[in-house]
């Protein structure tokens, strides 16, 4: 079965910028450009709750871990911590001296991670909201930080076209990946904490492989992409666009499985539920959309036994599935619209997908050879200096 909306939520009166699910799915938190956050009940007949406190547009909402808390992230320069019930309590501090973009909760609750555009990441503790360290090497705004499943990596995505990875414990920015060609609009980790993803103005999705640092696929798109989210198995990724289209991916073969219609105007967040089973949606159209995934039920044994991504059956060393892999994948691309529930085989979009998917490997080749350039360029560079150095050896000993 395909993806179909689920739920329709309205009640933002601006663009919607961020959404997030609490764990045991009863909720969703919703941040927009109107200043507000609302949580909204996924059970039926239920009131939303209109948290208000931000004096300016609101760019990023997560429930922390247990649901018990709900971070938001503003143009204010502040971050808010709310308790999502009826009162809806909150406690603000000033973050950083720019906007908020993006809030981020360590998987144990303990931590906060918060991005800006003043090019600092900070972390704080989120009992007493006390900072703990700044990271800051990025030269533009920082869209976008994420902790790493084990903690020990912070992951960041800038306008300076970069994405860098971070040690915690050291402070240290340990690689920086350059193979955007724009802003990079939003990074996160792969549930088996291997592999990052990131999306960007380039229209591109790339993920890396966070151990070898190296470009393991690339899905080239049509548009300027905004957000993305893994499945908990590892195996999807879901992207929200500004072609209003929200896309998904298989991880595991490379290829684009679906592209949905649903919003009227740019699709700017898109997040999976805790389980995988629903994700939403918001857009500038100012709704915010459920879906249900409806993937095979065989998927959902993958969520149970969490798979490391491009594993091989015999447990050796994985090799990617997509990169240097130029077979075709034929897949026809089903559309679906909110008012229709039938989907419509796209002949051309299949064509244009698979050349897409080849213009993709040929890319990765095109940065893999560049690579290998720069290495033995280097190679050679050291090779001189060496014969150079015994040149001199040579001439100080005869003389």
């Amino acid at each position: 079965e395909d993806p179909s909306l689920e739920r329709h939520f309205k009640g933002h009166r601006d663009a919607v910028t961020s959404v997030d699910f609490s764990l045991n799915k009863k909720q969703l938190a919703s941040g927009s450009m109107d200043s507000c956050v609302m949580i909204w009940s996924m059970r039926p007949h239920m009131r939303a709750y209109r948290f208000v406190g931000h004096k300016d547009a609101v760019m990023c909402v997560q429930f922390s871990p247990s649901g018990h808390l709900v971070a938001s992230g503003s143009r204010d320069k502040t971050v808010r911590l709310w308790i999502p019930s009826v009162k809806g309590e909150s406690t603000a501090f000033k973050a950083h001296t720019a906007t908020v973009r993006s809030v981020n909760f360590s998987s144990d609750g303990q931590t906060l991670v918060t991005a800006s555009d003043d090019k600092t990441i900070k972390v704080w503790t989120v009992h007493r909201q006390k900072f703990l360290f700044s990271l800051s090497q990025h030269i533009n705004w920082v869209r976008c930080a994420r902790f790493s499943p084990d903690g020990r990596l912070i992951v960041s995505a800038s306008d300076d076209k970069t994405v860098k990875l971070w040690d915690k414990t050291s402070r240290e920015c340990i690689h920086s990946f350059c193979e955007h060609g724009g802003f990079v609009h939003h990074v996160d980790f792969h549930p088996s904490g291997t592999c990052i993803a990131a999306a960007g103005t380039d229209n591109t999705v790339k993920v890396w492989d966070v151990r070898m640092n190296r470009l393991l696929q690339h899905y080239q798109g049509n548009a300027e992409v905004n957000s993305l989210s893994f499945h908990p198995s590892g195996n999807y990724l879901v992207t929200a666009s500004n072609d209003s289209t929200l896309k998904i991916l298989d991880v595991l073969e490379g290829r684009l499985l679906y592209t949905l219609h649903g919003h009227q105007g740019p699709a700017i967040c898109v997040a999976f539920s805790r389980a995988g089973d629903l994700f939403a949606s918001g857009g500038s159209d100012e709704q915010v959309m459920v879906w249900k995934t409806n993937f095979d039920a065989a998927d959902y044994g993958d969520v149970l036994k969490p798979q490391k991504p491009f594993a091989n059956v015999d447990g050796t060393q994985p090799t990617p599935h997509s990169e240097m892999d130029c077979g075709v994948h034929l897949k026809k691309t089903k559309t679906q619209d909110p008012g229709r529930n039938y989907t419509q085989p796209e002949e051309e979009a299949t064509l244009t997908n698979t050349l897409e998917h080849i213009m993709g490997q040929l890319d990765v080749l095109t940065q893999t050879v560049s690579i290998l350039e720069q290495r033995l360029t280097l190679t050679e560079d050291k090779l001189k200096e060496c014969l150079e150095n015994q040149q001199k050896i040579i001439q100080n000993k005869t003389s």
